[in-house]
């Protein structure tokens, strides 16, 4: 029975989960270009739209837990191909939607529960239980690297579109971008009678998941990787969602709001690749102190600073550095914690508390400039909940604790 991968095979594995990020992500991470363009041409309000994302974002993070889960019964290929279709309904489907229920059912439900099945959970899961120890940490940084250059490629992309044809022009490509991702996650099918790294390991002990989710919600140091990353959630969706606006509010063009998403996820690569590496060399939990508290210099530096297209661009790209590069040390640890048989649905778990931030930080932005005129105060709520996260990674017990772990061998076709 073969057990291991080649240096051209775990290649292959790693560049085809960072292009199928690359497309999931590079599709929800520029939905807030669109926020103008609706509101405007359908008559849906700021707040309204805001909500919808919102409901997107939690969505996105509650479905990926159930799909991680599915993808342990059934396959995870199976799961990325009917993501990828809901996915590309939602998008065929949002033109038609001009109601603020309808928004909600294909920006809001859809969309992200069709993104969700090809997102983080599933492809770390899979990277994780396919490869050695030792590579782990650099191959999520480079699957992860795959989601913010996803939003390099497709903010500007999508602005282009919405410019020169129109929003709902550019939520056609978005449905043949998210079909793409099928053939990618048949190539990730393992064939049956060939084990993984994890199940090989792993054969001698079993738990049910259900008897490992509470394991792992009595551990203290989950639970605080659940807080660190629901302030990530608030941080990203909110600027996702409202950075671009905001940028227009300072007399900028939309031009400067789509190239701030677009350098955001650019240096977000660097980011993800040297937190990735990092993450070999240092512990997990400084990191990620390190990652947070960056954040709340940055933004406060942002508040402050005069707002010239310049400075938006330096802006973005210091962001960009720390945007996504909390998802390698955070799947890391749950993966040194509890191991790797249930990774993709403990770390989905994690998801669900970053998307609950990521629901307030979309709607919240929403109500608090049509409330206030102004984001000012959802930034000053930013770099607290910033801090916060950043003090609260430290008690992490980042050792792997032996008796935390009783998996059983996976699927076949992970």
């Amino acid at each position: 029975m073969k057990t291991s991968l080649s240096r051209v095979q775990i290649a292959a594995l790693i560049a085809t989960a960072a292009a199928i990020l690359l497309i999931t992500m590079g599709v929800r991470q520029t939905t807030g270009l669109l926020l103008l363009p609706i509101t405007q041409s359908t008559g849906v309000s700021i707040v309204a739209f805001s909500f919808a994302l919102a409901v997107g974002q939690f969505v996105y993070g509650a479905a990926q837990p159930i799909f991680a889960a599915l993808a342990d019964k059934y396959g995870a290929v199976r799961m990325m191909v009917i993501g990828a279709v809901l996915l590309a309904v939602g998008a065929v489907l949002t033109p038609r939607m001009t109601s603020d229920a309808g928004l909600v059912l294909t920006l809001g439900v859809m969309s992200a529960a069709g993104a969700a099945a090809g997102s983080f959970s599933i492809l770390l899961g899979i990277a994780a239980q396919r490869l050695p120890p030792e590579r782990r940490s650099s191959a999520a940084g480079i699957i992860n690297a795959g989601g913010s250059l996803g939003q390099f490629v497709f903010a500007p992309l999508m602005q282009l579109i919405i410019s020169a044809a129109g929003w709902a022009t550019a939520m056609f490509a978005t449905a043949a971008a998210a079909l793409l991702t099928i053939p990618l996650a048949l190539a990730l099918y393992v064939k049956k009678g060939v084990a993984t790294v994890a199940s090989v390991a792993q054969q001698a002990t079993t738990i049910s998941l259900g008897e490992q989710i509470r394991v792992a919600m009595r551990d203290p140091s989950y639970l605080y990787l659940h807080a660190g990353f629901f302030t990530c959630g608030f941080h990203i969706a909110f600027l996702v969602t409202h950075l671009p606006n905001d940028i227009q509010m300072c007399g900028l063009t939309p031009e400067v709001g789509a190239m701030s998403l677009s350098l955001i996820g650019l240096f977000n690569v660097l980011g993800s690749l040297s937190v990735g590496w990092l993450g070999n060399v240092y512990r997990m939990k400084y990191l990620l102190f390190a990652i947070y508290a960056s954040r709340a210099v940055i933004v406060a530096i942002y508040v402050l600073m005069p707002k010239t297209a310049l400075n938006v661009y330096v802006f973005a790209a210091a962001l960009g550095f720390t945007w996504l590069a909390t998802v390698p040390p955070t799947s890391g640890l749950v993966g040194k914690l509890f191991g790797t048989r249930y990774l993709a649905t403990l770390f989905g778990l994690t998801l669900v508390s970053h998307q609950i931030g990521g629901f307030l930080g979309a709607w919240l932005g929403g109500i608090a400039v049509s409330q206030t005129g102004s984001y000012a105060w959802m930034w000053y709520a930013d770099i607290a909940l910033a801090i916060a996260a950043a003090v609260i990674n430290l008690p992490i017990r980042e050792q792997r604790l032996e008796t935390r772990l009783l998996p059983q061998p996976e699927p076949c076709d992970a």
